[in-house]
């Protein structure tokens, strides 16, 4: 039977596709759902077993279904003290990784020679961005099983600055500014690693700017500090939001984190009830959390009307 041209390139698209559908359907929305139905199960039964795990729901009287989850955030004290940790890590660690993003991409934007190399360089953590590798380089050495020498570890050492700072005495003026010295300092090279892909997000941006902005600009004798709070900044602000929803997710979502780490060590406990509880809680208020930020700062966002 003969197919009309655009039958036929749908039936092509839907055959591409077709195995990603399926992988999704069995190994992405039911894990979820299954997933999600472990929250109101009994955290001491809920073992694997032959053909499967062994299920038991919970009661649904007296509110003993949401168990799991009033023991996350009643009882257990690691999960509120390592989501608050998360929360107040991610506050901060933000704003720097978006200012340092755009600050990276208007110089990587200018014409100077040896500029590929320079982007190449930034990117690079994006490609080698593996666990082993970040640990090594971070100086978490020994939890790779590359600890070979004193001599690997100083190479790859990372608090430098902080040494450097207490060799002139900077670092003993206060506990606080000490603190903040130190925190900042010690997570230059996490801030380095975390901003690739905004990087490379906020360039594509400015390169979307176009000719005749920079021209008028220059006729009506705008200032470089003048064009960029007044062209670029309003230009790449859309994709300040995408950046800053990619970073806090990326944040929230690290295994490196406590939270997730705690999820996981739930996990490996084979306490899966509990630890499907928490995980869809702090599903939850990272979706609260990036609605929250996405309500506020699209109110300062300049959309170009045609």
């Amino acid at each position: 039977m003969k197919l009309p041209y655009e039958r036929r390139k749908a039936l092509y698209g839907y055959g591409f596709i077709s195995i990603w559908l399926v992988g999704t359907i069995l190994w992405f929305l039911i894990p979820l759902v299954e997933s999600f139905c472990y929250c109101f199960m009994n955290n001491d039964t809920l073992k694997p077993n032959v053909g499967g795990m062994n299920k038991e729901w919970l009661p649904f009287k007296d509110g003993q279904w949401l168990t799991n989850f009033k023991y996350a955030f009643r009882v257990d004290p690691k999960f509120k003290q390592y989501l608050l940790t998360v929360l107040k890590d991610t506050l901060y660690q933000t704003p720097m990784i978006l200012i340092f993003s755009l600050f990276i991409a208007v110089i990587l934007n200018q014409k100077f020679k040896g500029r590929g190399f320079a982007r190449a360089i930034f990117f690079l953590p994006v490609i080698i961005a593996t666990g082993p590798v970040y640990n090594i380089i971070n100086g978490n050495i020994a939890s790779t099983g590359a600890d070979s020498g004193a001599q690997f570890s100083t190479l790859f050492e990372t608090d430098m600055v902080d040494k450097l700072l207490e060799f002139l005495g900077v670092m003993n003026i206060s506990d606080n500014l000490s603190e903040i010295i130190n925190t900042v300092t010690t997570n230059i090279f996490g801030l380095v690693w975390s901003s690739g892909i905004q990087i490379l997000i906020f360039l594509a941006a400015l390169q979307n700017i176009p000719v005749s902005a920079k021209e008028a600009a220059s006729m009506e004798g705008a200032t470089a500090w003048e064009y960029f709070w007044k062209i670029t900044l309003p230009y790449v602000s859309p994709m300040i939001l995408a950046n800053f929803i990619y970073t806090v997710i990326d944040s929230f979502t690290k295994t490196d984190n406590a939270v997730m780490g705690l999820v996981l060590e739930k996990q490996s406990d084979w306490n899966y009830a509990y630890a499907a509880a928490m995980a869809w809680s702090y599903f939850a208020i990272v979706m609260v959390v990036v609605g929250i930020i996405v309500a506020f700062v699209n109110r300062f966002i300049f959309y170009e009307v045609d």
